[in-house]
């Protein structure tokens, strides 16, 4: 691969140099007998031409990639919040779709339009004062009226009252897995430290801190439908991100320091897996992954084994080397599954004597 961007780079060098070249050789041209490099009404044409089958060309592959790919977008969010997410991005996306559509289509039929001609002199303007007022207003407007509605959307997500009896969760991250660290009866995380890290205690806690003996560490996370749970991130060693796509969920997880992000799940496991779309898209990577070990089985392997959705919690920072395969699976049940599968789980204080 850097073989590969090193010869990329020596190629583009060369490329600017020629380019470089022409620029100067042009710019010592003199007199009517040197033009060969002046444009004329051929290459105008020619140009013109190609600028609107550019257009044309975007624009049939713009409807291309809708068509066959139009179905990878995720399903719709498994959190109270995620609607208003998936609201804003609709906006934002609409509005770049229609001023892309439009923009490119202008600059494609002016620059066909207005194509240079023998004896032709451009006519321009040195200043417009309503148009120049026009173009940036605009934008002002659009671009306010986005953040504003962007940073009323995050007020409402991030916002968390004691009438709502969040539940606390640590998520813990480090070089290549996650950990979930459950606030335990008394929904207060004990103290925690990366100093403290020895043993079975991979997290750091404090096992002096009497709010840490109820925590409980796992390494799949199960979490309630329809109660809200304020996540509090720490990672141990580089950058890392928390993401979970079907809750419309991120945040970074940085060394040194607790970051926070809170939702209320909506949708439980077992209703996703039995949505009409999330069952679509597992039957087409189910049919990829039939066809993928016929080809395994021929060469003497097991095959694979069929997929069955889950929501993921990810890492979407490039952590290192094997930063694809670092995730951990969500679980979201009733109440009373919840339950019964917090009981089977050991406390810290259960953990360490052992």
């Amino acid at each position: 691969m850097t073989a590969l961007l090193v010869v990329l780079v020596i190629i583009l060098f060369g490329v600017a140099v020629w380019q470089m070249n022409k620029i100067f050789q042009l710019s010592k041209t003199e007199g009517p007998d040197n033009a060969s490099e002046i444009a004329n009404d051929k290459d105008n044409n020619f140009n013109g031409y190609m600028m609107m089958g550019f257009a044309i060309f975007t624009y049939l592959l713009l409807i291309y990639c809708f068509w066959e790919w139009g179905d990878v977008l995720l399903p719709k969010a498994a959190s109270e919040h995620g609607a208003k997410i998936d609201n804003l991005m609709y906006i934002s996306m609409a509005l770049i779709f229609v001023v892309g559509f439009f923009t490119l289509w202008l600059l494609s039929y002016f620059s066909f339009k207005y194509r240079g001609r023998k004896g032709q002199r451009a006519v321009f303007f040195a200043d417009n004062d309503k148009l120049e007022f026009i173009w940036t207003i605009i934008p002002v407007i659009v671009l306010a009226g986005l953040i504003i509605y962007g940073l009323f959307t995050w007020t409402d997500i991030m916002n968390v009252n004691d009438e709502d009896d969040p539940m606390i969760v640590e998520l813990y991250a480090y070089q290549f897995d996650w950990r979930a660290r459950y606030s335990g009866d008394d929904n207060t995380l004990g103290e925690a430290n990366v100093r403290l890290i020895e043993g079975v205690n991979q997290l750091g806690v404090d096992a002096s801190d009497p709010n840490a003996q109820d925590d409980v560490v796992v390494n799949e996370l199960h979490l309630p439908v329809g109660r809200k749970v304020i996540f509090k991130m720490r990672s141990q060693d580089v950058l890392h991100s928390a993401y979970m796509p079907h809750f419309r969920a991120q945040m970074n997880c940085v060394p040194g320091m607790i970051t926070q992000f809170s939702f209320t799940p909506s949708v439980t496991t077992e209703d996703m897996r039995r949505d009409e779309e999330v069952t679509g898209k597992v039957g087409r990577i189910n049919k990829l992954r039939r066809d993928k070990s016929k080809v395994l089985v021929e060469k003497g392997d097991e095959g694979l084994e069929p997929y069955v959705f889950d929501y993921m919690l990810l890492c979407n920072k490039i952590c290192g080397t094997n930063h694809y395969n670092m995730q951990m699976k969500i679980i979201v049940e009733s109440q009373e599954e919840y339950e019964a599968w917090m009981k089977t789980q050991p406390t810290i204080a259960e953990a360490l004597k052992k």
